[in-house]
């Protein structure tokens, strides 16, 4: 009997089972933090499922889930709040879920909530897990979980499954899943503006695998030349040629390439067709809302102005020291080389949440998405001891549970 006989063919475990101990974790975070809300709602009389499914822009899904699109509030100084600002692809889904279940849309937008930042957890541990290994898969996770605004993937909002749709896209990316990570992008930009971001991570990657490929095939083909010379000499010759792309491969990177775009761009057509005014239309009802794109200038002067007396200055200096963690950690992707379509995606988040004209209190959210900042930070966990990250994000998941319960809380939308 040799050593072949006896060997055990290997187990292979399933991508479920492999991100289970991150979804675990993220499951178990997630509950403390509703946990918490509840306790702190109830302290103050209020309901912590309303906060979570019946407040600022849920009330706005829900409305377009149940009414459509049409609805508006013209406010005393002018401006006019329509629901065409709010992507269609929550209220979609809000509405399939009332149509197939007895929920109400309230309740159908926090169903698809909690399933779709389960997905999230899911799509930010695979990236990882691709990149740096399945410790630091779970630590991105969890840190994501962690985050001070955490409990808005827990609300009826689009960030969990914005960020799902973007996750996973960009894990087909980068494991050359191009209609697949086209697709995924699609619907990402039908669910935010900030798909974008998206799109623009998968046309980065394939407009650099074009040319990555053109070059290959220029080298194969001029050391076909030098082979093709040495064996008319007599010289023996052994070609290492790299194998060239394929049809198929260049036909689904190209449907990739093409599918990412057109989720946003026939929404925003359509906004466009529907107010009369052409592709941008939809810039004019973000307009009324005071949103708009002026490079950071309304958002350095918000912060500028803090520093007007004594108690502001204190939350100025605190977002000048968050503005300045999110370059740092950005800087640090790229110097840690980072995969180009993370760097861009990130890239592109970072620019449209800091860079926008909008309402300044929701920046943290709008950041959201952007968890490959957090793989630094995941992979210098992921080196310490199990007993030291498993401390530090449990301290990290108690104090977020605790400001997201006084966040929510509040008089002002997240």
């Amino acid at each position: 009997m040799t050593d072949l006989a006896t060997r055990v063919a290997p187990s292979r475990v399933t991508p479920l089972r492999r991100a289970a101990p991150a979804l675990l974790g993220y499951a178990a975070v997630r509950a403390l933090g509703l946990l918490v809300l509840v306790a702190w709602s109830a302290a103050r009389g209020k309901s912590a499922y309303t906060l979570l499914t019946a407040r600022w822009d849920a009330l706005w899904y829900t409305r377009v889930a149940e009414l459509g699109y049409g609805y508006e509030v013209r406010l005393p100084n002018g401006d006019v709040h329509s629901n065409l600002a709010f992507f269609p692809l929550l209220p979609w889904l809000e509405r399939l879920l009332h149509a197939l279940a007895p929920l109400s849309y309230a309740d159908a937008g926090f169903v698809v909530s909690l399933l779709a930042s389960l997905a999230a957890a899911w799509g930010i541990f695979a990236v990882a897990d691709h990149g740096y290994g399945p410790r630091a898969g779970v630590c991105a996770v969890l840190l994501w979980a962690v985050l001070p605004v955490g409990i808005v993937q827990s609300m009826a909002y689009s960030e969990s499954l914005f960020t799902a749709l973007a996750a996973w896209s960009l894990y087909a990316v980068l494991t050359g899943r191009w209609v697949t990570a086209g697709t995924l992008a699609a619907l990402a930009g039908l669910t935010r503006p900030v798909g974008l971001a998206v799109v623009a991570a998968v046309w980065t990657a394939g407009v650099v695998s074009f040319v990555r490929d053109r070059s290959t095939a220029a080298t194969y083909g001029a050391r076909s030349g030098e082979c093709a010379s040495d064996a008319a000499s007599g010289a023996a010759v052994t070609p290492h040629a790299p194998r060239a792309t394929t049809g198929a491969l260049f036909w689904s990177r190209a449907l990739g390439m093409l599918l990412a775009p057109l989720g946003a761009a026939v929404y925003v057509l359509w906004v466009g067709q529907r107010t009369g005014k052409g592709p941008l239309g939809y810039l004019d009802v973000q307009a009324g809302w005071r949103n708009g794109f002026d490079g950071g200038y309304a958002f350095a002067r918000f912060v500028a102005d803090k520093f007007t007396s004594f108690p502001s200055a204190l939350a100025g200096a605190g977002l000048i020291i968050g503005v300045g963690l999110v370059i740092w950690l950005y800087l640090i992707g790229v110097r840690q080389r980072q995969p180009l379509p993370l760097l861009v995606y990130t890239g592109v988040v970072v620019a449209l949440a800091l860079c926008a004209s909008s309402y300044f209190g929701s920046k943290p959210r709008l950041l959201l998405p952007a968890f490959p900042l957090l793989l630094p930070l995941a992979t210098a966990l992921a080196r310490s001891r199990t007993s030291r990250s498993a401390l530090v994000t449990g301290l990290l998941a108690v104090a977020a549970a605790i400001y997201g319960a006084f966040w929510l809380n509040g008089s002002g939308p997240p």
